[in-house]
């Protein structure tokens, strides 16, 4: 009766993940002992970084961005601001900021163009060896500067670090507590395992970090709708390693609100039909740039966010005709074994935070999880894709510009 959890589910979110946090668990000395070698190695050579932030309308955020950035334990990097049309008080306060030395470059374009093109913009005048994107609305722990580049120098094949983004504002209501868990568990817990695993695909741009030289050699930010993604994609298929660094961490808002939280969630799920299945469906060919741990990404990413939601679909679908007397039952033995099994995850995801006492508190919330996770994010993401793959919903989106979105458009079809 309930195959799908413990046969598709269970292995891939559950038992996987707690064998590779056993597993680092276990390792950390070893890890530890690596990672002071890196660290000894940054510190030595103490390379320029650039900070880049793009944005529209984030003057009320810049001020406490930049005085977070001054104290983080890792100093040596130029801060690049770039204003993407801004119609509020951006680029008063950014040229104040700049008057006063707390912004290196401030950048501004009269007509917005979208948060890769102003990403573009700031890397044309970047002088860093590294990149690091953030959002302008991110808080940063004072290390995680410091630790998103430790990768950089564990091993020279990586050109890509991910860091972990988790939720600032999560007791303000249930909807910020529920994305807090699952930010928690798809995040911190999902990417450590993925990256584990060498199929980690997806950097986000809320806090990301990138060899420059690298960047700009795979043709730097598609503009277009989405780039966290896209970009992750073009590093990989350009034969370099991307990888996740747990304890580099950053702090973001999260929707209050239930309709934008799903109008965020819609844009996000058409960008896996729009990157993994359209415009990079080459990585799941045989050719003559082919990698097995590429394929594995994509392949992994599409079955278990796309077409096991389809499964889903049939499988709630055929419950409900073949057990209709006893519905309820099912559907309540359902929730309780969920439960129980987002319990272990949350755990598990415990086990690997840096503020696991602040978080444990979250816990009271988990009996919402499981209709949150289970069945409000299955169906809006069943409805992004099936909207992306007949309609291209995502080039109509007015998160981006509509101009580049049909640029983009015309580009990748």
């Amino acid at each position: 009766m309930y195959w799908f959890l413990f046969f598709v589910e269970v292995p891939r979110y559950y038992l996987l993940e707690l064998i590779i946090v056993l597993y680092m668990v276990l390792t950390y000395p070893i890890r530890k002992t690596k990672k002071d070698v890196a660290r000894m190695k940054l510190f030595i050579e103490r390379p320029l970084i650039t900070i880049l932030v793009p944005g529209k309308n984030e003057g009320k955020n810049i001020y406490k961005l930049v005085t977070s950035l001054r104290e983080q334990t890792y100093q040596n990097y130029e801060l690049i601001v770039v204003d993407d049309g801004s119609d509020d008080g951006t680029s008063y306060i950014c040229s104040d900021l700049e008057k006063a030395g707390l912004i290196d470059r401030f950048l501004r374009a009269e007509k917005r163009g979208g948060k890769a093109s102003a990403a573009n913009l700031g890397l044309y005048y970047a002088k860093g060896k590294y990149i690091v994107h953030l959002d302008a609305d991110s808080s940063l722990d004072r290390d995680a500067i410091e630790n998103i580049l430790l990768p950089f120098y564990l091993d020279p094949k990586v050109k890509g670090v991910g860091g972990t983004v988790k939720v600032r504002n999560s007791f303000v209501n249930l909807c910020t507590a529920l994305q807090a868990i699952e930010y928690k568990n798809t995040i911190q817990v999902g990417r450590t395992v993925t990256s584990a695993l060498g199929i980690y695909h997806i950097i986000s741009g809320a806090f990301g970090a990138f060899e420059r030289q690298t960047l700009i050699n795979v043709g730097s930010w598609d503009i277009g709708p989405g780039l966290d993604g896209d970009v992750t994609q073009k590093l990989r298929k350009a034969g370099h390693r991307v990888v996740f660094a747990t304890d580099a961490v950053c702090l973001t808002s999260v929707p209050t609100s239930w309709y934008r939280l799903y109008k965020q969630r819609l844009r996000w799920s058409r960008s896996l039909v729009r990157f993994r299945i359209r415009k990079h469906y080459d990585i799941l060919l045989p050719n003559k740039n082919f990698s097995f741990f590429n394929f594995f990404s994509n392949f992994e990413n599409i079955m278990y966010d796309c077409v096991f939601n389809y499964l889903w679909l049939f499988y709630v679908i055929s419950l409900a005709f073949s057990h209709t007397d006893r519905l309820w039952e099912v559907v309540v033995i359902s929730l309780l074994i969920r439960f129980f099994l987002s319990i272990i995850g949350f755990i598990v995801s415990l086990i690997i935070s840096e503020r696991s006492l602040e978080e444990a508190k979250l816990a009271i919330y988990l009996p919402f999880q499981t209709i949150y996770s289970g069945y409000f994010l299955r169906i809006v993401r069943l409805i992004g894709h099936t909207s992306e793959f007949f309609f291209f919903k995502s080039y109509h989106d007015s998160w981006n510009p509509r101009k580049t979105s049909i640029l983009a458009q015309l580009e990748h079809q």
